[in-house]
């Protein structure tokens, strides 16, 4: 490889890892609205999933074991 042909390589590489140092965020302060669409929410009617979850509560006579940390005996 030539004296050129090194230099070429040396300078895509130094540009190439320049770009990696990118410090601006990914998602702007005005692009978040998209990311709070409804359509991107897990559950789509939380109020009737709550409610639904009650009543599988009171029917099971257990609380607790939904994802969050806990058990069904209340002692947390």
């Amino acid at each position: 490889m030539s004296f050129g042909g090194r230099v070429l390589v040396c300078s895509l590489l130094i540009a190439g890892t320049g770009a990696c140092g990118h410090v601006e965020p990914w998602v702007k302060p005005y692009e978040r609205e998209k990311l709070a669409d409804p359509i991107m929410a897990w559950d789509r009617a939380p109020l009737a999933t709550g409610y639904s979850l009650h009543v599988h509560e009171n029917r099971e006579a257990a609380r607790g074991g939904n994802g969050a940390a806990g058990g069904g005996c209340g002692c947390n």
